[in-house]
């Protein structure tokens, strides 16, 4: 495995079938899983780690995001990883964060997290738009976890004609249901004990579902019970552009999750 820290170190491997994992570090099997894909699918593997700046506000934790650099190159080398690219934000943002070409989402894909985040998503499509250009990937591989920021990426390739295949990956989850995420690290013993209840109360919308329950008002107040006495930023039910339902509309439903445990922001979600 070729461990690159300089954009052009990358173009040596241009022309050939790139799959992509762009992620922040902090490694976990989620991350594996769409590893593991990217490795069944293609002929080379590029992995970066980049904790991008300009999608953190300044009130978040872009100082104390998990940073496990040497563990994550452990672990890209056992999965067969062929480089793995850890650049300084100065070769991602030569003109500097203040200086730099911005994009936006559509105004109908915002909401949600695009809420409680103010520009979050600017960050991740810019900072997205310029790693593909530097590895040039014919597929790249992201997590159905961050499903508002699937939907964005999605639309910014189609938008823009790259011509690239995005992979949706489906959510890894620990023994306790807990979808992984790498700031899972975050929780004490007893706000994991609580965070649970956030994958109790999808099962039970899913049970619902597949019992004959359509009507979306009442999934979220069976989702609210379960989570009652917990922090909700929001759950809803809304289809595959983030339009909300009234009624479930199968292979076209998004349930969006978000719950505060603790200092602790997750998301989780169910795509039916």
């Amino acid at each position: 495995m070729q461990v690159y820290t300089k954009a052009s170190q990358l173009a040596s491997f241009w022309g050939q079938e790139i799959g992509f994992v762009p992620t922040m570090g902090a490694l976990h099997p989620g991350h594996a899983s769409l590893i593991a894909q990217a490795r069944a699918q293609n002929q080379i593997v590029v992995v970066s780690i980049f904790v991008n700046p300009t999608q953190f506000a300044p009130n978040e934790d872009y100082q104390a995001y998990p940073r496990t650099l040497q563990a994550d190159i452990a672990l890209c080398e056992s999965l067969g990883v062929d480089v793995l690219f850890t650049p300084e934000p100065a070769q991602i943002y030569p003109f500097g964060v203040l200086e730099r070409i911005t994009l936006q989402p559509p105004a109908s894909l915002l909401g949600f997290e695009a809420d409680m985040r103010p520009k979050h998503f600017d960050g991740v499509l810019q900072v997205v738009l310029k790693l593909f250009n530097l590895v040039r990937p014919k597929r790249a591989y992201f997590g159905q976890k961050d499903a508002q920021q699937l939907l964005i990426i999605q639309r910014m390739v189609a938008d823009l004609f790259l011509d690239i295949e995005i992979m949706p990956c489906p959510i890894v989850r620990d023994d306790d249901g807990l979808a992984l995420s790498s700031r899972n690290v975050y929780l004490n013993s007893e706000e994991r004990a609580t965070a649970r209840k956030i994958p109790q109360a999808l099962m039970y919308i899913q049970k619902a579902i597949q019992e004959g329950e359509r009507d979306s008002a009442q999934l979220i107040a069976l989702g609210l019970e379960v989570l009652q006495g917990l922090k909700v930023h929001y759950l809803s039910v809304c289809d595959r552009q983030l339009a909300p339902l009234a009624q479930i509309q199968p292979n076209q439903t998004l349930i969006l999750c978000a719950v505060q445990v603790g200092a602790v922001r997750l998301l989780d979600n169910l795509w039916v």
